[in-house]
């Protein structure tokens, strides 16, 4: 759709959260009818005002969804509804076209994307990424689901900026137009399963960020990932692909890769950008997401000491194996943002050993055997928490020491008593935070005041 087209048309917001109330205001102001519904209390709106919205004189409900939100051509949906839920039924019935905040954002925007998904590494992908074309002098505006919505930073955009756009597998499922000028896809395992009803689902949701890409676009993927790799003759577009040791595949046009302990980028022809050992984030998963960012890096024309110049010096995401402190020779270590095994696994293999783990929060999914090999190799003791904490110690307590504790602050002060000088202490829950906390942030936040509040032994 053109943006001048949207006054055309009714929209109904679902949503009151950050992406909901900014895509409000960018239709609104262009023009369009529009009329925004959350099912939630007010009080659990924390973006949401209302004096706000009747500045803009956007008519509103919360606390329930009622009849009105059927007064529309479009929903513009959050992610918090599944595609089979009642109320998407009944929209299809009626006729009204279901679209994600990123789709609508994207009528407006008139100047290169470059959008990111996988299951794991989106985020610091993302920011990395930003970092890079920030550095090298570019307009790189960071937006999506690692802060600011897309629809926010529209009114912004300058003719020279480019968007660095995060995205998940519950805003693609809804894109019809949404066609980023560089896509990429770090990796696809098992999660969000009860949203999209399988994995194939999941997988398929994924994969419609290419969906609209033509010749001259670029779509980037993870050759070490059996499922991406198999999947790439299925991609429209240039390709690019990056991979922990050399490869070779006369589909893949754009390659980086590690080589003698150095990250190469083969184009017209092989340059080398950086060693792997000055890359300052560390593990072998943020070499991946290094070369992910290259690979946009250098379609845009981004010099190769520009490229190692940040990433020399980009320091990290919050909440993501996030340096916290250093106590009596033990570093202790932020990784909130771990919501899963695979995540976890990440987290473990960034360390040789010496680690205490503080694991555990919602009951979930218990793929054990993604990280046994590396608890058993690596973990001294384990501090677990939340209602997986009985989980853990059946599984781990013959194997390492696992001691169960009521909350995040007992179980912190647990491992500072047990650490000794090369400890590690590494917060990496394995589980989602809605058990205990509001969301990983929280969590994450209050695993950093606790232990900037630890005294010395």
């Amino acid at each position: 759709m053109k943006k001048d087209d949207v006054k055309k048309f009714r929209f109904t917001v679902l949503g009151a959260g950050r992406s909901g109330i900014a895509v409000s205001k960018l239709l609104k102001n262009s023009g369009a009818k529009v009329f925004l519904s959350d099912s939630s209390p007010k009080e659990k709106l924390m973006y949401f005002n209302e004096d706000d919205f009747s500045k803009f004189d956007i008519p509103f409900e919360i606390g329930g969804n009622t009849d009105r939100i059927y007064d529309a051509d479009y929903f513009v949906t959050s992610p918090g509804i599944p595609p089979k839920s009642e109320i998407f039924l009944n929209a299809a019935a009626k006729g009204i076209k279901i679209v994600s905040e990123i789709e609508t954002a994207f009528w407006f925007c008139e100047v290169p994307v470059i959008a990111i998904t996988g299951t794991n590494g989106k985020t610091t992908t993302t920011e990395l990424t930003g970092a890079i074309f920030s550095d090298a002098g570019f307009d790189a505006v960071i937006c999506g689901n690692v802060g600011l919505a897309f629809s926010e930073i529209i009114p912004r955009l300058k003719k020279d900026s480019v968007v660095i756009l995060e995205v998940s597998s519950f805003q693609l499922e809804f894109i019809s137009e949404f066609r980023p000028d560089a896509a990429m896809i770090l990796n696809i395992t098992q999660d969000h399963i009860d949203w999209h009803g399988s994995f194939e689902n999941y997988m398929l949701a994924k994969f419609r960020i290419n969906m609209n890409q033509k010749d001259d676009d670029l779509m980037i993927i993870n050759y070490d990932d059996s499922v991406l790799r198999q999947s790439l003759k299925k991609f429209k577009g240039e390709r690019g692909a990056f991979a922990l040791n050399k490869f070779e595949d006369k589909n893949i046009k754009f390659k980086t890769y590690t080589e003698n302990n150095a990250v190469v980028y083969s184009g017209l022809k092989s340059e080398k950008i950086i060693n792997t050992e000055e890359i300052f984030i560390r593990g072998a998963h943020n070499v991946m997401n290094s070369m992910a960012a290259i690979l946009a890096a250098k379609r845009f024309g981004i010099s190769n000491d520009s490229i190692k110049f940040t990433l020399e010096n980009f320091k990290g995401v919050e909440h993501r194996i996030e340096p916290v402190r250093e106590i009596d020779g033990v570093n202790y270590f932020n990784d909130s943002k771990a919501t899963n095994y695979d995540s976890l696994f990440v987290a473990l293999e960034s360390f040789q050993g010496r680690i205490i783990l503080i694991m555990g929060g919602k009951k979930g999914e218990n793929n054990f055997e993604i990280v046994d090999s590396l608890i058993k190799e690596r973990v001294k003791k384990i501090c677990a928490i939340g209602q997986s904490k009985d989980v853990i110690f059946e599984k781990y307590s013959g194997i390492v020491e696992v001691a169960r504790y009521e909350s995040l602050d007992d179980a912190v002060n647990g491992a500072h008593s047990a650490a000794v000088n090369g400890d590690f202490v590494l917060f990496s829950p394995g589980y989602k935070s809605f058990d205990m906390f509001d969301n990983y942030e929280h969590r994450g936040n209050e695993f950093k005041r606790i232990v900037n509040n630890l005294t010395k032994k």
